[in-house]
């Protein structure tokens, strides 16, 4: 008679060592797909009706409800376009600096102009200013080369990535700062969209010079750029900032009123609820220039709401020079909606757009480093002006129309006749638009 053999049960003890790899390895795959994927900010959808203008007093308080509502006066602000204005206006005031320099970006690369503020920061921290440096770990942790750290912290700046490339923590390693500030003595300060590299350089004269903005401002506004900068130093360097030199006392440079808006980790996102309150007050334009733009359900109803209020709505959006088109066809899913109910959508055609700014019936705008898509709403930490002037706001105007010159409009006939191809990678990227 035969005999039945039994399996034999294995335990968990007797497994064999490429079993324990496999098991770990499936682990931290979870780990990191719920730490990507899941740790991120609560995120609510505004449906606002049209109930006051953008010129409504009650209209600043409600749309910065969620960072700071009251207005900061007596400011002085210029927009910068492109590199042949905006770097040589950041290295003259680094150049300038008597005391402090706070330097925060998000890419920093080391080419000819990531040298050119290497350099310039290295020159201050040696005649003796107090020179900090704080940069992204993803964002600049790739392009920046170690010997570039070495010098600057040899020269005596003091300097730190803001969540490190290499660390167990991996939902820090998603959660990004992207933030663009620069204050010296605490006296003029620097925030915008811009990267330290070539493509930032020249005047968007080709596809490898990139068109973008930056604002240089002076009044109370700088005591708030140098409060975020704060923000990040403390919790990455551990020091604080204090005195005349960091916070000196401002006295009015201008007559512009605005606020800053600064998101944080574990928050509600404040800009949003901006864009939000922005769109539904709006009684003649919207005019909306984005590098990544993947808005949301909300956001699609707001300004096609917009459209039915008569209200002028324009996206410009990067076209055939696009750096991200993983993201740009997240995007696209969208564009079908907006065009329907009456959205005008242009692609900027000389070289890529990477300017993020808005201005709302010529008197509120937006301009930063936030892009109209989940990253920034819901991981990034993010830092915006609101600004609230006229004149201001007739400048972003201008730039608007000027870019809409060189920019062809996409049309719901050639959305509806997009390739399968188009059609394929839109609906791939569904799944992971916050992460593009």
């Amino acid at each position: 008679m035969a005999r039945t053999r039994r399996k034999r049960k294995i335990g968990i003890l007797e497994m064999e060592i490429f079993e324990w790899v496999a098991l770990l390895l499936a682990f931290l795959g979870i780990v990191a797909v719920f730490c990507i994927f899941f740790i991120r900010r609560h995120v609510i959808e505004y449906h606002v009706e049209h109930t006051y203008g953008v010129s409504a007093p009650e209209f600043f308080g409600s749309a910065l409800a969620l960072d700071d509502p009251v207005p900061l006066t007596g400011n002085k602000l210029e927009l910068l376009q492109n590199g042949d204005a905006y770097f040589p206006a950041m290295l003259s005031a680094i150049h300038g600096a008597i005391k402090t320099v706070n330097f925060q970006a998000y890419i920093v690369h080391s080419d000819p102009t990531g040298r050119q503020f290497r350099d310039a920061l290295i020159e201050r921290a040696r005649a003796g200013v107090e020179v900090r440096v704080l940069l992204d770990g993803v964002g600049s942790g790739w392009s920046l080369d170690n010997s570039d750290v070495k010098m600057m912290k040899e020269a005596g700046c003091k300097f730190a990535y803001y969540h490190p490339l290499l660390s167990w923590r991996i939902d820090r390693t998603n959660r990004r700062s992207h933030r663009r500030i620069l204050v010296v003595d605490g006296k003029v300060g620097f925030t915008g969209g811009v990267g330290f590299a070539d493509q930032w350089s020249g005047h968007a004269q080709d596809k490898k010079h990139w068109h973008d903005v930056q604002v240089r401002v002076e009044g109370p506004l700088v005591s708030a750029l140098q409060n975020a900068f704060e923000e990040h130093w403390i919790k990455t360097f551990g020091e604080t900032l204090s005195g005349a030199d960091q916070f000196p006392a401002l006295a009015p440079a201008g007559e512009i009123k605005g606020q800053l808006i600064a998101s944080h980790s574990f928050s509600m996102a404040p800009v949003p609820l901006t864009q939000a309150i922005a769109f539904a007050a709006a009684e003649k334009r919207i005019w909306i220039t984005n590098a990544y733009c993947t808005p949301s359900d909300d956001q699609v109803e707001l300004l096609v709401k917009a459209v039915q209020r008569h209200v002028d709505v324009r996206l410009i959006v990067p076209g055939q020079h696009n750096d991200q088109p993983l993201t740009k066809s997240a995007g696209r899913a969208a564009y079908g909606r907006m065009l329907e109910g009456g959205v005008k959508i242009f692609e900027y055609q000389p070289t890529m757009i990477h300017t993020k700014a808005m201005v709302i019936d010529g008197l509120f705008s937006l301009v930063g480093s936030s892009n109209l898509d989940p990253r920034s709403s819901q991981i990034n930490e993010e830092l915006d002006l609101a600004i609230y002037d006229r004149g201001f706001g007739q400048t972003m105007e201008t730039m608007f129309a000027s870019d809409l010159k060189q920019s062809t409009e996409y049309t719901y006939e050639q959305f509806k006749q997009r390739s399968l191809w188009k059609r394929t990678t839109e609906w791939l990227m569904l799944p992971f638009r916050s992460q593009l």
